[in-house]
């Protein structure tokens, strides 16, 4: 068995998409309105536990509400043989989103760029949130490059949080070849998806 204590946090994300948990209550935090089942519990080995949790906003909460659950291990060893125990500490973060009415994520793409990613120069876009809730872009977009070749496209799905610029790589939607060779200058068009809407998109990227 493993005891579990049980916490929120608030959290952000860095430029790089990695989640940043502070226990910390960040300006404008609703962990406030957020009440658990319970702090601690005990989960046997393989078993299964149903966790609760409620939120309870005030009547004038707009926007969207974010934090997150964080359920971390009480401290445990691993026998690594030849009489050496490994202390470890496990913890895992759940993300939570709570969307009032009216909420809903208003995105553009405000500037365009060619970076090298994971060793390749790839085609970025800079997406801005004006709305008020978090939206993800969504969509294929075909790409035609300077030797004429068509690649596919789709943005990478980070979350972009209201009011932040955030920045979108393009990944190659083919399993086949997903890392084939771009020659740049390369054009691409489509339609951007989020949250139930479209927009016609076509840029120029270029190194």
């Amino acid at each position: 068995c493993s005891s579990d204590l049980i916490r929120t946090a608030d959290w952000t994300l860095s430029d790089a998409g990695a989640v940043q948990l502070s226990d910390e209550l960040a300006k404008d935090s609703c962990r406030p309105w957020v009440a658990l089942e319970r702090r601690e519990m005990v989960v046997p080995a393989g078993g299964r536990y149903r966790f609760r949790f409620e939120v309870t906003p005030p009547a004038d909460a707009a926007g969207e509400c974010r934090f997150a659950i964080l359920v971390g291990g009480g401290a445990a060893t691993v026998d690594a043989g030849q009489n050496v125990s490994i202390p470890i500490n496990a913890q895992i973060a759940v993300i939570v989103y709570v969307t009032f009415p009216g909420a809903a994520p208003d995105l553009g793409v405000v500037r365009t760029a060619v970076a090298e990613r994971e060793g390749r120069q790839a085609p970025i876009l800079y997406v801005r949130n004006d709305g008020r809730a978090h939206g993800r872009l969504e969509g294929f977009l075909t790409g035609t490059d300077a030797a004429g070749r068509r690649i596919e496209f789709t943005p990478n799905g980070l979350p972009i949080l209201p009011g932040e610029t955030r920045e979108i790589v393009l990944n190659v939607a083919s399993e086949a070849d997903p890392r084939p060779t771009v020659t740049f200058p390369i054009t691409i068009r489509g339609n951007l998806e989020w949250a139930g809407k479209s927009t016609p998109f076509e840029a120029r990227f270029a190194p």
